[in-house]
């Protein structure tokens, strides 16, 4: 891919399964990566903090340009999923949902932006298919993941002009741990779930994290130089159900 090689990222949410992905694939294509989460991963660079904590996301790319000597693309990937009807909803469920899923980009996406605006950038979010196309019993997260989609939106047209491009992926179904976990929660065996998910799929299997990481890399490489605000949905050919 052209326009990655020697550049500055930061990616939120690394230690999980697709944030491994990418740090993993921007590295590969020679970016210096500064990767954060709650829990320590790989990456050249490592901040470890709690986006849930306004004043660290506030400073988050500021304290990554410090460390790594400059701030070219930013990957908005951590996320939770809330699941279950809005009855079963507590107000924790709210705010922890707002705060990690459209709070942190918020908050990073402001102070990012003055950082990329003398020589331009790439922001891409992690949106989701359901975001765009809400499904049922995620009332939480599909609101959330709409917020995300257009926000995305949003920037992309606000700052265009100063060569800063805003998309987002939005996946649906993805293999990694945070899917497995759910379903062990509810009760099911995992690998079984999947499974059943797999045949759904007109591809014929759902996500893996490194299906995500490859579009997510497109769109910070100049390969994706003319797109800007779009929303890339990553679905195998699944609609939402």
């Amino acid at each position: 891919m052209q326009g990655i090689s020697g550049k500055y990222a930061l990616v939120t949410g690394a230690a999980g399964g697709i944030g491994q992905a990418i740090v993993a694939r921007l590295r590969k294509e020679g970016a210096i990566v500064c990767g954060t989460d709650r829990e320590t991963a790989e990456a050249d660079h490592f901040i470890q903090g709690d986006l849930m904590d306004a004043r660290f996301a506030d400073s988050l790319p500021q304290t990554a340009q410090d460390m790594i000597g400059g701030l070219d693309i930013v990957i908005n990937n951590a996320g939770i999923i809330t699941r279950g009807e809005i009855t079963q909803a507590t107000d924790e469920d709210y705010r922890r949902t707002m705060a990690i899923n459209v709070e942190a980009p918020f908050r990073i996406c402001r102070a990012a932006i003055p950082l990329m605006a003398d020589n331009g950038g790439a922001i891409v979010n992690l949106a989701s298919c359901w975001g765009v196309h809400p499904g049922p019993n995620h009332p939480l997260y599909v609101m959330s993941k709409a917020a995300v989609a257009s926000l995305t939106q949003c920037l992309g047209l606000d700052h265009a002009h100063q060569g800063i491009r805003v998309n987002a992926v939005c996946p649906n179904e993805v293999n990694t741990p945070m899917l497995r976990t759910g379903f062990a929660a509810r009760g099911l065996d995992p690998d079984a779930a999947i499974e059943t998910l797999n045949a759904s799929v007109p591809l014929g299997r759902i996500a893996e994290a490194q299906d995500i990481a490859d579009v997510v890399a497109f769109l910070a490489s100049d390969d994706a130089r003319y797109m800007c605000g779009a929303l890339l949905e990553v679905n195998g050919g699944k609609p939402v159900q």
